[in-house]
C-alpha cells in the first residue's frame, strides 16, 4: 500500500534548496583595509564612515 502523503525525494530537495547556507558578505573598511561586514563598524580601528565611534579592540596579554 502506497502512502497517501508520501513526497518524492525530488520535491523534498527542491524545498530545502533555500535553507543552505550563504557565505557571509565582507568590504574593506576605508580607513585601516582589513574586512569588515557592511553596516558594521570596525573592530580593529573602532570606525563607521570614517567616524570613530568605538576603542579599537586591542590584543589581550596572557598572564600567568
Amino acid at each position: 500500500m502506497v502512502q497517501m502523503k508520501h513526497h518524492t525525494s525530488s520535491a523534498r530537495k527542491k524545498r530545502r534548496s533555500h535553507l543552505a547556507l550563504k557565505p557571509k558578505t565582507l568590504n574593506k573598511c576605508p580607513k585601516c583595509g582589513k574586512a569588515i561586514q557592511p553596516h558594521m563598524a570596525c573592530r580593529f580601528c573602532g570606525t563607521y564612515r570614517l567616524t570613530p565611534v568605538t576603542k579599537p579592540k586591542t590584543a589581550k596579554k596572557k598572564s600567568k
